[in-house]
């Protein structure tokens, strides 16, 4: 456990530079996202994602055939404050990407770049997380926590309906999320993060011009295992199974229902108590129907607050 003040905000600050939407790269919710963090810190962040996959930015639907390059930067800035008692935050975050590629068998090949949809989140902490100012988190020991989450997709990107090279999906799509988070071995090194979420959709009434597209609510479930080496470094394993998800073009089922397993892991290296790095990595392993993705992301944060120094 730490037990320095220094210590203690390095751990706010690998805290706060990992809540950022990094779904894009493999839909994981990051490890320790749910951890226990000072209120009164704001959280800058400046993202790198670079994805090779058969889907463009939205990573639900897939593109047959399709082999995509996706570079896209990341501009996000999270709030932490008090509600209740408890611990919780809201999040905004604005994508901006160049994606290019071709589809097997076809003459089909381009590029596009510009805006991808915005995302939003707010979550809080229902167990083990008390709100707790920069003072207070001095003597605070870490517990299991117990959160919520909901992220908000806006279709505010670039979407031309004949195209299909697209950086927006022309639909909202909402993720609620139930979180379990244990710390446990010698000082508590050790944390076990369990999420259970859903991805929920709107129509999109452009689809390839004037069809309308719909997706069944797309589950998952993850698993993250960390270890902290000392208050500035930690690593993680993480996994995400994802099923159902089938969608239907003008009322016609498409057979197409996803089973998706996908491995990743992280690295959250503190520079300071003000900045910190974060590297992911993800592969996914089974993808019936799922994208076939492979990628990596870098994301540097800058955080700041009253009594944060």
């Amino acid at each position: 456990m730490r037990d320095t003040k220094e210590g203690l905000l390095y751990g706010c600050l690998i805290l706060v530079g990992i809540c950022g939407p990094s779904h894009l790269c493999a839909q994981f919710t990051d490890a320790h996202s749910y951890d226990n963090t000072p209120v009164g810190i704001n959280q800058f962040e400046l993202a790198y994602t670079y994805v090779r996959s058969n889907a463009s930015i939205d990573p639900s639907l897939v593109i047959a055939g399709a082999k995509l390059n996706l570079n896209q930067g990341m501009i996000d800035y999270t709030r932490y404050f008090g509600l209740w008692r408890r611990l919780a935050w809201v999040e905004a975050g604005v994508p901006i990407a160049g994606l290019s590629g071709s589809i097997t068998g076809t003459k089909i090949q381009g590029s596009v770049a510009g805006t991808g949809d915005s995302v939003y989140a707010a979550g809080m902490l229902l167990k083990g997380g008390p709100a707790l100012s920069v003072a207070q988190f001095e003597t605070y020991k870490p517990a299991t926590t117990v959160g919520v989450s909901v992220t908000i997709t806006a279709p505010t990107g670039l979407y031309r309906p004949n195209n299909i090279l697209n950086l927006g999906s022309d639909r909202w799509s909402f993720k609620p999320e139930i979180a379990l988070s244990h710390p446990f071995g010698p000082e508590q090194r050790w944390q076990f993060d369990t999420y259970a979420n859903a991805y929920l959709y709107t129509d999109n009434t452009s689809y390839h011009g004037r069809q309308i597209l719909r997706q069944e609510p797309l589950p998952g479930f993850e698993g993250h295992l960390s270890y902290s080496f000392n208050d500035r470094l930690w690593v993680s394993a993480d996994t995400r199974y994802s099923f159902r998800g089938s969608t239907l073009v003008n009322g016609v089922d498409q057979s197409n229902s996803q089973q998706n397993f996908i491995l990743g892991s992280e690295v959250n290296v503190s520079i300071d108590t003000r900045n910190s790095l974060l590297f992911e990595f993800a592969k996914a392993l089974v993808h019936q129907n799922g994208p076939t993705l492979v990628g990596f992301s870098v994301k540097y944060d800058y955080t700041w607050g009253k009594g944060y120094r």
